[in-house]
């Protein structure tokens, strides 16, 4: 009974002590939460273009943590690099702006985050690209919808880039390319005033008219190469 009662005694002296650290370990997690960046991408294949490549790396990915093998150039220049950050994957291939409101669907942003956005590609495939007015009005609105409901800031918004670079014989659609042409300034038009008003413009089309055919696979979609050039114009305007 006297050494039940002498450890009973130890563990209430020791309880306090224990009780101190638990909390400190616990605020300090709260701290490192809070101080870790979290990288949040929304949209299309411009940002979900990992299974267009062997290694299965998209912008995102490479954003956050380079992949110093095959990019060498890019390490130490991700955001891991700067301080403890993280990626919430959220853009989806062939998604619409219909589809933005079902991926933002269940966010609960850290206090330090940032989105990045790449959206209207697939939107003038399937029908803007002919778009009379009426269509790329209601795109607008749409996009701005999501943007103004959208609890991150800031937001980082992509052009529609041209897999064409600019060449009218290599046009694939069945659409005249004045017309394509036309459609296509019109939504990068909409993105960048958006843009301007609820975050920054990242000038993807602008950066791949630079670019070559290397550049994407499948006639449309970012390669290897694409992907990590993506990353450059995001990273860039981190």
């Amino acid at each position: 009974m006297k050494i039940l009662s002498m450890t009973r005694r130890r563990l209430l002296a020791w309880t306090p002590a224990l009780l101190l650290v638990a909390c400190q370990n616990a605020s300090r997690a709260r701290q490192e939460a809070s101080a870790t960046l979290t990288l949040y991408t929304f949209g299309d294949s411009i940002l979900d273009c990992g299974h267009y490549n062997a290694y299965g790396v998209h912008p995102g990915q490479l954003i956050v943590r380079n992949n110093d093998k095959l990019f060498p150039e890019f390490k130490g220049r991700d955001l891991q690099s700067r301080g403890p950050a993280r990626l919430d994957h959220r853009a989806v291939d062939g998604a619409t702006v219909a589809g933005l409101r079902a991926q933002a669907r269940g966010l609960s942003p850290d206090a330090d985050s940032v989105a990045l956005l790449t959206i209207g590609g697939n939107d003038l495939l399937r029908g803007l690209v002919a778009d009379s007015g009426a269509g790329i009005r209601k795109f607008e609105f749409a996009l701005e919808t999501f943007l103004r409901d959208l609890p991150i800031r800031p937001v980082l918004l992509g052009t529609v880039y041209d897999p064409t670079f600019g060449d009218d014989a290599r046009n694939f659609l069945t659409t005249d390319a004045r017309t394509a042409r036309a459609n296509h300034r019109r939504v990068n038009d909409v993105i960048a005033s958006l843009a301007a008003r609820h975050g920054r413009l990242v000038d993807l089309h602008a950066h791949f008219l630079q670019g070559d055919r290397s550049w994407l696979t499948r006639t449309i979609e970012p390669s290897l190469t694409g992907a990590s050039e993506v990353r450059r114009a995001f990273l860039a305007a981190l």
